[in-house]
């Protein structure tokens, strides 16, 4: 499966990763390089097998979830990080996405919507469950804070800035804007670049923070 989407599971509980393993086995362009059971092997396994996608629970013995996405990003490993986990409350969310996570979703989540996530974060589009987009938009509401940084774009990535925050993927964007897909790639990295910002989830944040668009579209898209 040369073209299949490389996934590694990282979660405590021994029933959670055999589950998440056997649904993950049962598609055909997706395959499961390694499981981990702690933070340390999480670590471990996402530098030694270099997964297209990493699965991670928050809650991890020796290095909790937030600390592993901290030490992944910082060693400038590639592998996407979609969180997969029970908490929803603000204080595992934010920094979760602040350190550097590509997705959100809860273990609650239908079979479909997981498989669908899996996807939308290998291709680079940002994602919130519903329930960590509340977190987010709970935590930014009342806010009219002052953002000079928007001074810095040109009001054609001031749109794409806008599209990001919708969830909008890159062909969504091209679609939209009317333009190509490599000249949307070129606004992405520098709106990233004068913003200060690591990624497309954080791009998508930002806009939210700003008030270009609404957390609850950085959802599951079908």
């Amino acid at each position: 499966m040369s073209d299949a989407i490389r996934v590694a599971i990282a979660d405590d509980h021994p029933v959670v990763r055999r589950g998440l393993r056997a649904f993950l086995d049962s598609l055909n362009d997706i395959e499961v390089v390694g499981e981990a059971e702690d933070g340390e092997a999480a670590v471990r396994l996402a530098v030694s097998e270099e997964p297209d996608v990493l699965l991670l629970d928050l809650k991890m013995p020796k290095l909790d979830g937030i600390g592993v996405i901290s030490r992944l990003r910082s060693c400038g490993a590639s592998t996407r990080i979609l969180v997969l986990t029970s908490f929803t409350a603000q204080q595992q969310v934010i920094p979760a996405i602040q350190a550097g996570a590509d997705g959100y979703l809860l273990k609650d989540a239908d079979p479909s919507e997981l498989e669908q996530a899996i996807r939308a974060v290998y291709r680079g589009d940002p994602l919130l469950a519903p329930e960590a987009a509340a977190a987010v938009m709970a935590a930014v509401s009342g806010q009219t804070p002052d953002f000079p940084e928007l001074d810095r774009l040109t009001p054609r990535e001031r749109e794409v800035l806008t599209g990001l925050g919708h969830g909008l993927s890159n062909r969504g964007l091209a679609e939209e804007l009317f333009i190509t897909e490599k000249t949307i790639k070129t606004h992405v990295s520098s709106i990233l670049m004068k913003l200060g910002l690591a990624d497309r989830v954080q791009a998508a944040l930002f806009a939210v923070r700003v008030g270009l668009a609404d957390p609850r579209d950085i959802g599951p898209k079908s």
